[in-house]
């Protein structure tokens, strides 16, 4: 019995490893003028849905998102957002039809994204880890 107890023990301790480095593959991003540390999902959510244009400094927002289908906006979506790429994308062309907004700017790969938070004061996105460098400043989520 203490096998079998053993053996679960180690598949769950697996599962919860492999879940981490899930959450663990990227960061939310933004160019190095804002100065927060840190953001509140809620906060995050309102950015993306493209409803807050300001930085509490004053900076408008920026917003860059990967296509629909990347891995990594998918996992961005649905971890740090809580909603599915497909719910983005419909507030976003509400918006976009209905003339009271504009879409996120859409870049096609993570070079991409980084030159443009990097270069774009007020800008914001997310990066999967192996590319963030010090021209870029990482928010943590609260």
């Amino acid at each position: 019995m203490s096998r079998v107890k053993s053996i679960l023990y180690c598949i769950l301790l697996l599962l919860a490893v492999g879940k981490a480095q899930a959450n663990g593959h990227y960061e939310v991003v933004a160019h190095p003028d804002i100065h927060q540390e840190t953001i509140s999902v809620n906060v995050l959510r309102a950015i993306f849905s493209m409803r807050m244009k300001t930085w509490p400094n004053g900076h408008l927002i920026k917003v860059f998102v990967l296509p629909d289908d990347h891995p990594l906006h998918n996992d961005f979506a649905k971890e740090k957002l809580s909603v599915f790429p497909y719910q983005l994308r419909s507030t976003w062309d509400r918006l976009v039809f209905s003339g009271t907004g504009q879409a996120p700017i859409r870049v096609s790969s993570n070079e991409e994204m980084l030159k443009k938070i990097a270069n774009t004061p007020g800008a914001i996105g997310y990066l999967e880890t192996v590319y963030i460098n010090n021209d870029l400043h990482v928010l943590k989520i609260k």
